[in-house]
């Protein structure tokens, strides 16, 4: 990992001063070249590095791109906290609307210092059925079978701006257990589309104990993953799960670094995700 004068680290969705999904966040007046951006992201090491420079249109609006150590991603929610805070650290706190490659949302946060919250609106969301090919794929990845599954919530493709494999495991002990190989899983995630395979345990209807693997980017397991919080929430709300108007996920802990999201869902169908969190200074 480079040390770039330019970017700043931040740790989104923290448990407090700890924990935390760590991005990297540029904020220029002139969008860097791809070429240059990925070449930043790749020195920077973490899995997703966002560059934001301002539009120059009335809507006070900011371009914002993501980039992975070895690729660009359309949408990165954690990447969005760290810029939000970021934003609100330089400009005052407030409500930034941002213009993705594939659409346009907001971030709010405020002024707090190395230690604030932030919220993302998300793009919309959709989920659908799982191929059986690709379930019984994703299964062999994790050395799992049907049995392990929690029928209560099917496997899932859910998209909030990318999509995302949601495997809903029935035993807690079974998610701590994760792993799979690194190099078989980017295979399998490139040839299906997905950004994330998101393993996920009911704890209750509200809350969720998530681990999320990025294999497509180059990282065995992203301890906070705001896309997929986004994704995940508008699945349930597809499927009619009780969650009460909002869910809580914990990601982040079989791998040492807590992390907390929370996700609140509105009763339109397709509509955006509100996912909120705080986020440190690293």
């Amino acid at each position: 990992m480079e040390n770039h004068p330019n970017v700043d680290r931040v740790a989104a969705f923290s448990n407090g001063l700890e924990g935390g999904n760590p991005a990297g966040v540029v904020i220029a007046e002139q969008m860097p070249s791809e070429a240059e951006m990925q070449r930043i992201a790749a020195d920077v090491g973490y899995s997703e590095t966002a560059f934001a420079a301002p539009t120059g249109d009335d809507s006070g609006s900011w371009r914002v791109r993501y980039f992975a150590p070895s690729t660009e991603v359309a949408f990165c929610g954690h990447a969005t906290i760290a810029l939000g805070a970021r934003l609100a650290a330089r400009f005052g706190g407030g409500t930034y609307p941002l213009v993705l490659n594939d659409g346009r949302i907001t971030v709010e946060s405020d002024a707090a210092g190395d230690l604030s919250r932030a919220a993302l609106m998300s793009p919309p969301t959709k989920s659908g059925p799982v191929a059986a090919e690709l379930l019984a794929e994703a299964l062999a990845l994790f050395g799992l079978d049907a049995s392990d599954l929690d029928l209560a919530l099917p496997p899932s493709i859910a998209n909030a701006g990318n999509d995302h494999l949601v495997l809903a495991l029935a035993d807690r002990a079974r998610l701590a257990a994760m792993g799979y190989d690194l190099r078989a899983g980017a295979e399998l995630m490139q040839a299906h589309g997905l950004t994330t395979i998101n393993l996920i345990w009911a704890e209750s209807p509200r809350l969720f104990h998530s681990r999320n693997a990025f294999a497509v980017g180059g990282v065995l397991e992203d301890p906070a993953t705001g896309a997929a919080a986004a994704a995940l929430a508008g699945y349930m709300r597809d499927a009619g799960w009780p969650h009460g108007g909002a869910i809580d996920i914990v990601q982040g802990e079989d791998m040492g670094a807590k992390s907390l999201l929370r996700a609140e869902i509105s009763d339109t169908p397709g509509a955006s995700i509100r996912v909120s969190g705080t986020a440190r200074v690293i």
